[in-house]
């Protein structure tokens, strides 16, 4: 092969690489849905994977929530002195938190947390050959393994957003009166009348996708990783790689779908 050749080559196989990447996890996830549909439903590992995802990941997300929300208040503040604009705090912080910031990073600390404790789980399952085994006592690996966490995912992610872009807001709250000198009363009224039912609801529908994508991509990783603990390490990075930049994908993707002009 001439060495000019050598660089198209490559670019052409990780395309091609990248291309059935895509197909594959895009059939799994159909895959997943449709099982999602028909019995049986495994309901004891539902609520486990509820409260595994859930309310394990209450605590770092409400943390990230109320530093953030008090950092972007302090920002705020510090650009709108800029042209006199300081009033506009409370109301930036509640849009930006229930609108942006609450669902991203909300979605990031899940998928930093769950999809790499997803990917690691089944991984392990498969080099043992547990998963193997649930095939001979009649149990669909689908069934009792995806469908579950999936269905969780969606469900408690977005309970966790909406929590954070509580907590978020009042670490703006905390900042913006304790720090900023601003009025209690007056912050809060003028948090609630800038912000629209839809605002809210935007934010939610973002984590129940992102709650989708991070089961998904840690049941996928998993479900497809290599024998031995190298294999197991390889899926469990990939796994929160692709759930991340799958996030930021989706949001820009939803946010140009739900806000553009």
């Amino acid at each position: 092969m001439p060495a000019l050749a050598l660089p198209f080559t490559l670019i052409g196989r990780t395309t091609l690489a990248i291309l059935a990447t895509i197909g594959q996890v895009t059939l799994f996830a159909l895959s997943t849905l449709s099982h999602l549909l028909r019995p049986p439903f495994y309901f004891r590992e539902f609520l486990s994977a509820l409260m595994n995802i859930g309310w394990y990941s209450l605590p770092v997300v409400g943390l990230t929530a109320f530093f953030t929300g008090g950092a972007l208040a302090l920002q705020i503040y510090s650009g709108g002195a800029r042209f006199n604009a300081e009033a506009v705090v409370p109301s930036i912080v509640a849009i930006g938190m229930v609108r942006e910031l609450g669902p991203v990073l909300g979605g990031l600390m899940v998928a930093a947390r769950v999809a790499s404790s997803i990917a690691a789980e089944i991984g392990t399952m498969k080099v043992t050959e547990q998963i193997d085994a649930l095939v001979t006592l009649s149990t669909h690996p689908m069934k009792y393994l995806t469908v579950p966490r999936v269905l969780a995912a969606t469900l408690a992610v977005p309970v966790l957003v909406a929590i954070g872009d509580i907590i978020g807001i009042m670490g703006g709250f905390v900042i913006g009166t304790g720090r900023l000198g601003f009025n209690e009363s007056v912050y809060l009224q003028n948090t609630v009348d800038f912000l629209e039912p839809w605002d809210i609801g935007s934010g939610l529908v973002k984590g129940a996708v992102f709650g989708f994508i991070v089961a998904t991509m840690g049941c996928y990783y998993g479900m497809s990783s290599g024998r031995g603990a190298q294999g197991v390490g390889r899926a469990t990075k990939s796994a929160v790689v692709a759930a991340s930049v799958l996030i930021l994908a989706a949001n820009y993707i939803l946010t140009e779908a739900f806000f553009s002009a």
